[in-house]
């Protein structure tokens, strides 16, 4: 029996795809059925990623991708019609945490995270659109996802500028699905909102819960983790997937402009 959420003869583009989240992405949507390239700024790490997936029968490539460089973003999508003949998904995953409370950020830490975690899915979703929507060089409408975090729907001590980011992600999207509904474009648009992950990024989250005084140990802050969530774990990187499968195929069809929470029910407490 066909899944319900099939993606065969798609192409998708997911970014920061060498770990973590992004990987995971990768290896669900492959697994559903579309042609996947990975593109990460590590490309050692991407290429790895990408043979390990091969080695499972799956379809997919990797490429060399700083999501900061306008100049990049072009000639990763030429990849994917090169390689793969279209573009039918793509995935804004790629991103970076930079904590600490109130006032301790430099600009240069605000001007980096601003970067990577917005100007880059702003440049993604330009680029993507323009083959995706009528008349494109691929055409046929398609999905975004853009990666948020809860820390762009609930405030969360020791990441104001890290949210920031998150919240002008879920800000985006809605407005990116609204126009592109209005114009007839065929473009979805939908943010996905993590909690605490098993990744290195949340190693890094627990870390700077110490570094602020906001745990006293590794083990404090694994538990004020536990206390923060109703089902009292860490997610994993394919529980999100999962979501971002649902949203990329046309069993979301109706679905555009909303955040998807995937959280264990933290931001419901």
């Amino acid at each position: 029996m066909e899944h319900f959420a099939s993606l065969e003869n798609r192409v998708a583009l997911v970014t920061g795809a060498a770990v973590g989240i992004g990987k995971a992405c990768a290896e669900e949507l492959a697994r559903g059925g579309a042609k996947v390239m990975l593109s990460d700024v590590n490309i050692n790490a991407c290429e790895a990623a990408a043979r390990e997936l091969a080695g499972e029968g799956l379809t997919v490539s990797a490429c060399k991708q700083d999501v900061v460089d306008a100049t990049q973003w072009p000639s990763t999508i030429d990849a994917c019609l090169a390689q793969f003949g279209g573009l039918d998904i793509l995935v804004n995953n790629a991103g970076i945490f930079i904590g600490g409370l109130v006032g301790s950020n430099t600009l240069a830490e605000i001007h980096r995270i601003q970067e990577i975690n917005v100007a880059s899915i702003i440049l993604g979703t330009q680029a993507a659109a323009d083959v995706m929507k009528p008349g494109g060089r691929a055409g046929n409408g398609g999905s975004i996802i853009n990666l948020s975090s809860i820390a762009g729907l609930i405030g969360v001590p020791g990441h104001s500028v890290y949210g920031a980011t998150k919240g002008a992600v879920r800000a985006y999207t809605k407005h990116t699905a609204v126009e592109f509904g209005r114009l007839g474009f065929g473009i979805r648009v939908n943010s996905v909102h993590p909690g605490l992950i098993e990744t290195a990024m949340a190693q890094q989250v627990l870390d700077d819960f110490i570094a602020v005084g906001l745990a006293a140990s590794p083990e404090a802050a694994m538990d004020a983790v536990g206390q923060m969530t109703p089902l009292g774990r860490l997610g994993t990187a394919r529980e999100v997937a999962n979501v971002v499968r649902f949203l990329a195929s046309d069993a979301s069809s109706y679905c555009t402009g909303a955040e998807w929470v995937v959280d264990g029910g933290t931001s419901a407490g």
